[in-house]
This record gives C-alpha cells, sequence and structure tokens, in this order.
C-alpha cells in the first residue's frame, strides 16, 4: 500500500482513533500520529517503524503486524484480545512531532491521565522522553520506569520506534515490550501468544513484581 505526497499532505491534522479492548492491561502511547499513519487510520503504519516487529519479537503478537494500509480485523483482535491498547499523546496528524506545541503537548499529557484514570490499565509505556517530558513537565525525567507511575498504572517511558531513532532497535524495543508486558500481567508464550497471569487469590499478576 503506498499513498501519493497529496493522500498524505490531504492527512494532516486528522485524527486516528485508539485501539482498546474490553480487558486493557497494557496502553502504549505515541507521541502523535504522522502523515502516513493518519492516512492509513492504524497506529504506526509508516513501513520502517520498530513497533510491529519489537511486539512480534517480544512475542506480544502471533505474526509481525504490516499496519501500512491500515489493520486487518484480525491483526486489531490479535492486540486487543490480549489487553493491548494504542493511543497518543497528541490525536493530531503532523509530518514531524517537532510540529505540536508544547501547550499541545502538555494538554495531551493532562488528557492521557484522564484516560488512565478512566480504562484503568495496569502499566502504561510513553514511547518518547522527551515527549514525556514535555507533556508532563518533568524536565530531568529518565527513560525507564517511574517511580511515581500515572494513576493506578506502572509507567515505563520507551524510546521512540520510529525508523529515524538511532537509539533503538528493534531487539531493544522489544526487551523493553516484555518487560511491560510481564508487569501487566501478560506472559509472551513461544507461538507468540499471551496469556494473563493470576495470583491465587484471582486477580491478574505478575510474577516478576
Amino acid at each position: 500500500m503506498r499513498f501519493s505526497r497529496a493522500e498524505l499532505e490531504a492527512a494532516r491534522d486528522r485524527s486516528v482513533p485508539d485501539l482498546l479492548g474490553d480487558d486493557l492491561r497494557l496502553l502504549f502511547v505515541g507521541i502523535n500520529p504522522g502523515l502516513w499513519t493518519a492516512a492509513a487510520q492504524a497506529h504506526f503504519a509508516k513501513r520502517g517503524n520498530r513497533f510491529y516487529p519489537a511486539l512480534h519479537l517480544a512475542g506480544l503478537t502471533n505474526r509481525e503486524i504490516d499496519a501500512s494500509g491500515g489493520f486487518s480485523p484480525d491483526d486489531a483482535l490479535d492486540l486487543t484480545s490480549r489487553g493491548i491498547g494504542i493511543t497518543n499523546l497528541v490525536n493530531r496528524a503532523t509530518a514531524r512531532a517537532d510540529e505540536l506545541s508544547t501547550a499541545e503537548i502538555r494538554r495531551g499529557g493532562s488528557a492521557l491521565a484522564t484516560k488512565v484514570s478512566d480504562l484503568r490499565p495496569a502499566v502504561v509505556v510513553v514511547l518518547g522522553i522527551t515527549a514525556y517530558r514535555i507533556a508532563f513537565d518533568t524536565p530531568r525525567a529518565k527513560a525507564g520506569w517511574q517511580r511515581e507511575g500515572l494513576g493506578t498504572a506502572e509507567l515505563l517511558v520507551a524510546g521512540n520506534p520510529s525508523g529515524l531513532n538511532a537509539h533503538e532497535t528493534v531487539a531493544s524495543l522489544a526487551a523493553s515490550f516484555k518487560e511491560a508486558a510481564e508487569r501487566a500481567g501478560l506472559t509472551a508464550t513461544r507461538t507468540g501468544s499471551v496469556r494473563t497471569t493470576e495470583s491465587s487469590s484471582g486477580d491478574p499478576r505478575t510474577a516478576s513484581r
């Protein structure tokens, strides 16, 4: 699937719907949709993005998802049925993330906090340290697990999966995603399926807390 320059430009400022299921456990948060993602109406849709290769390497999808032409129903279900969701800090498509204003990103941080309070995932993964620092006014924050969390959720700030980010690889992102899934109570299996682990009381737990 390819979009013309005109189609991509027409996608500027569009929003992309959140991908959410009924039993959300692990919520990934992008910065904002790129033009390709907005045209395809699917998160992380541009080829070369490392998000879906990393998810698959972490054992969190049945196959490597290709969202470049949009989500297939099976691919969307593959994620939501496992308790995996995707949203953005700012739901406005731009060609580059640096086209967003500081005010937009900070409003996005506030909106994300409200969304997490409503949806109550176990773990939130924000994909991009610079955007996280701006969104939550924490200029000295470092990537990794955040002490304060976000509402009742544990909070991991991981690398941006864009193919332009030279500081991350599919393998490094997969390691972060796998740890986040484990903390969310999702356990990857060899076939790529994920089960929810439970404590003896029946509540979802992670064995690695």
